[in-house]
């Protein structure tokens, strides 16, 4: 890659990534709809509103390959939803497309199958089953990518990230927390091996509580280092100050899972 663009350079992850990439990528273009409060002078950024066909068309000019975090990040209202995560993922695969990019990775994420049951071990081919009008996107961001790959030949892999951060914070997370470093690992797997033409991998780390068989991405070479089971003690310290959850507890998105449910109401 000579020259990558990453969107949602604000947020957390892309903040995180802002600090990681650039020994790796030394050319990058940052873009979120707001710019980082702590931009660095040497920094390439454009803001973009990715609901915005132009804009996005502009932010991806001279890209060769796009790491696409931008979105609404939670939850929200429909119409949020919608214009961000949708519309917008929409924009970044279509201008992606007809600028010439060769590869899109798509941070999807564990809330497109956050219906599933935490006693159940999921690998990446089972059926999307959405905790949230959030997951929804994330699941159409899947699709969307496969038709591109499929029909148009973007090599596009796709990320079901469950938790980045310094260090697992609960129970859940013990099952689904991504080390910084292994999110990167994970990225060059997208924007680098020669082999990748469509594919869905897990963002996690070596979790031993894991819920999800991550092999597909241990057969393009990932090899996470990151062990949540080095903070359980911590971890399930935090977790004994949390109310309990009824529903979000039994499903593998918690608390997005457990948010207007109401299916077993009689």
């Amino acid at each position: 890659m000579k020259k990558i663009l990453v969107t949602g350079s604000a947020g957390d992850v892309g903040s995180r990534l802002r600090k990681l990439l650039p020994a790796i990528y030394p050319d990058i273009r940052w873009s979120d709809i707001k710019t980082p409060t702590d931009l660095n002078a040497g920094e390439e950024f454009v803001a973009a509103d990715l609901s915005k066909m132009d804009q996005v068309e502009k932010v991806v000019d001279g890209i060769d390959g796009v790491v696409h975090l931008g979105g609404f990040s939670v939850e929200g209202p429909w119409d949020t939803i919608l214009q961000s995560n949708i519309v917008g993922t929409y924009n970044m695969f279509e201008a992606a497309y007809r600028a010439g990019v060769s590869r899109v990775v798509f941070a999807s994420s564990n809330h497109a199958v956050g219906m599933y049951p935490r006693s159940q071990r999921i690998g990446v081919n089972v059926t999307v089953r959405p905790d949230s009008r959030y997951g929804v996107s994330k699941a159409f961001g899947e699709a969307i990518g496969a038709m591109y790959a499929d029909k148009h030949g973007l090599r596009v892999t796709c990320l079901r990230i469950g938790n980045v951060g310094d260090a697992p914070l609960d129970q859940r997370r013990l099952a689904i927390w991504l080390k910084p470093e292994d999110l990167v690992q994970l990225i060059r797997i997208g924007l680098e091996h020669r082999d990748i033409k469509f594919e869905v991998f897990y963002g996690a780390s070596n979790n031993i509580d894991g819920w999800w068989d991550n092999s597909n991405a241990q057969r393009y070479g990932y090899h996470p280092i990151g062990k949540a089971d080095d903070y359980r003690d911590q971890a399930m310290a935090a977790q004994a100050k949390l109310g309990s959850d009824p529903v979000g507890d039994k499903f593998q998105g918690g608390t997005f899972s457990g948010a207007e449910y109401d299916a077993e109401k009689s």
